[in-house]
């Protein structure tokens, strides 16, 4: 079946292939309404699809991003790469998501391959663990933007919550509401990944500003299938915590996980305040305080970020964002 061309739909229309061009683009300021309508119409009756591999090396771009998060499973990953996606929508640009499991080899593997596809740029929730990868893209002035995690010396804008405020914020009211013994959960900080790192350190500031000794047996880092272990280790300590704080939402889970089997009461045997708003926050029994991130806020301006980055080739500073303490029952 022939393909059809830029020259099929001209001559349909009646009008020139400069013409049918400048409608594809977009560019119709002063192009009449039935011009516009006679190519709409030819390009319907023949069944024209453009040639974006043609189109994108005559305009050096490809109207596309990739999207590397860290795991797709976290509910502050999906709210943050919808954000992405309007904003690229809105700008005529698409996206390509992929998941890295926190696993540098599969991060790489994406890197490479989405800049084989010649994307315009890179939002990266980054390892950490590839910093040669990077390097080679900010040398090359690739456009790339870090979101959720910074790397150190890595000269690239990044998009961040406020970590240790989202911990302190936690400590402050688990102290409001009497309890001192408090733990941290969190998974594993092996790969220094900044916001486990930062709320850890944010946990001990906040522990230290209230005068309250900072107990190592209470903070917990491990892989999360390994979390309920060390959940029932720490409560079988001979001076158990009173409260825990949940680095994230998969920590969380692992703890309702393990208070529904072992039937410990939320707030009476057990005190629990998330970092990030889940879903179900709000109609679990009982109602989970939490600390959420502007996860949409940060999502749109790390596409805002790349964009400018790809139509200016400019850099902006680092933008971190503040968290909010929402109040409910788990305390």
């Amino acid at each position: 079946m022939k393909n059809v061309t830029i020259a099929d739909v001209a001559k349909q229309a009646q009008v020139s292939k400069s013409t049918v061009s400048q409608y594809l683009n977009k560019r119709y300021d002063y192009m009449g309404e039935k011009t516009k309508q006679r190519v709409q119409e030819a390009i319907d009756v023949l069944g024209y699809q453009p040639n974006i591999v043609a189109r994108s090396l005559k305009q050096k771009s490809t109207k596309t991003i990739g999207v590397i998060v860290a795991n797709i499973l976290h509910n502050f990953t999906t709210e943050v790469t919808r954000a992405i996606e309007d904003v690229c929508h809105e700008s005529d640009f698409h996206t390509i998501i992929c998941n890295a499991d926190d696993d540098p080899l599969k991060e790489k593997h994406y890197i490479e391959m989405l800049r084989a596809k010649q994307v315009d740029g890179l939002i990266i929730f980054p390892t950490g663990d590839n910093r040669d990868l990077y390097q080679k893209m900010i040398d090359s002035s690739y456009p790339v933007v870090f979101l959720d995690r910074d790397v150190k010396g890595m000269n690239v804008p990044a998009v961040m919550l406020d970590n240790e405020k989202a911990s302190e914020l936690a400590v402050d009211h688990f102290i409001d509401r009497g309890r001192r013994r408090i733990a941290m959960m969190t998974t594993s900080i092996l790969n220094h990944v900044t916001p486990r790192m930062e709320r850890i350190q944010g946990y001990e500031q906040a522990l230290k500003k209230h005068e309250i000794p900072i107990d190592e047996t209470l903070i917990i880092s491990s892989e999360t299938e390994d979390l309920q272990q060390e959940l029932d280790d720490l409560l079988r300590l001979d001076t158990p915590p009173e409260a825990i704080l949940a680095g994230n939402d998969l920590v969380l889970i692992e703890i309702l996980k393990y208070v529904k089997q072992k039937g410990l009461r939320v707030p009476e045997d057990l005190a629990i305040i998330g970092i990030d708003d889940v879903s179900f926050a709000s109609f679990y029994t009982p109602t989970l305080t939490t600390v959420a991130q502007p996860t949409f806020q940060m999502g749109k301006k790390g596409a805002e970020l790349l964009l400018k980055k790809i139509k200016e080739n400019t850099d902006d500073q680092p933008n971190r964002f503040q968290p909010t303490l929402m109040v409910r029952d788990s305390v």
